[in-house]
């Protein structure tokens, strides 16, 4: 399904007050598109907003709390009552617990599924049945190659991204003949802020951090691939070499696939 973004389509960014979330905004925005960018910070999305304003863009920030339904629902009413529609839903709120289970409090791991997955699931929620009824529009949900690699002591993390993954499978068969477009994005390592906000262990944040800052990948250079793959009709859009690697070496090795992991993190290397 290959459909172009057209120029003054309404869009929904949540987590759009930095990082992937804020570049994606703003490549929406260069491409014409007026913009509701929303995050928990509001400071930070009325930043993003304002940016896109100056680059010529109609642009409005709202608060949200993705985890709750009702302050999703709010976003979607809010672009149906100024802009009468929406056109693109770009699930990208997000946080990250990490640690191995059993070492997890429960109430992080509530937190991450709470934010990660439910998160997606509300967007997608509200905003699916007015496109089905338009016949036209763009879901980009944001995942992770963590969703697919599943690397130790990243439980909470692989959990929800996974379902997000799962859930764009699913939207993908009941969507397609309503012509509304689904993505996944799964980018590996690239350079933004959600380590700093990290829930996990020293060791572990230190770990993620490196990992993170020195990444080749702009959260620009990430945008600009994931709007690309969402108008080709891409499932799955993974950005870097390294996960379509990964992504092809799980496939062709099966289970074998876990058993090369494990070894190379009993080695002391990072994955």
């Amino acid at each position: 399904m290959k459909k172009r973004i057209p120029k003054g389509a309404r869009a929904i960014v949540t987590g759009a007050g930095s990082g992937l979330g804020r570049a994606i905004a703003l490549e929406l925005a260069s491409r014409g598109a007026s913009v509701l960018a929303s995050d928990v910070d509001l400071a930070t999305a009325e930043e993003t907003a304002a940016k896109a304003r100056e680059a010529g863009a109609t642009a409005e920030a709202k608060r949200a709390d993705v985890s709750n339904a009702d302050d999703v629902k709010k976003l979607v009413d809010h672009a149906h009552e100024r802009w009468g529609g929406l056109d693109v839903l770009v699930n990208n709120a997000g946080v990250a617990v990490v640690g191995e289970v059993g070492e997890v409090s429960l109430a992080d791991w509530r937190h991450e599924i709470d934010v990660n997955l439910l998160g997606v699931i509300h967007g997608c929620h509200f905003a699916v049945p007015e496109m089905k009824k338009a016949r036209r529009g763009w879901i980009l949900n944001v995942a992770s190659a963590a969703g697919f690699v599943s690397a130790p002591h990243m439980g909470p993390y692989n959990v929800t991204k996974a379902g997000v993954i799962s859930l764009s499978e699913t939207l993908r068969t009941e969507l397609e003949e309503h012509g509304v477009a689904v993505s996944a994005l799964c980018p590996t390592f690239f350079r933004t802020n959600i380590h700093k906000a990290q829930r996990s262990s020293e060791r572990l944040r230190e770990a993620s951090a490196k990992l993170v800052e020195q990444a080749t990948w702009s959260a620009e250079a990430v945008a600009r691939v994931a709007l690309r793959g969402l108008e080709r009709g891409d499932l799955y859009i993974i950005p870097q070499v390294d996960g379509r690697a990964i992504w092809h070496a799980k496939r062709a090795l099966g289970g074998g696939f876990y058993k090369f992991v494990g070894k190379v993190v009993r080695r002391g290397f990072n994955v």
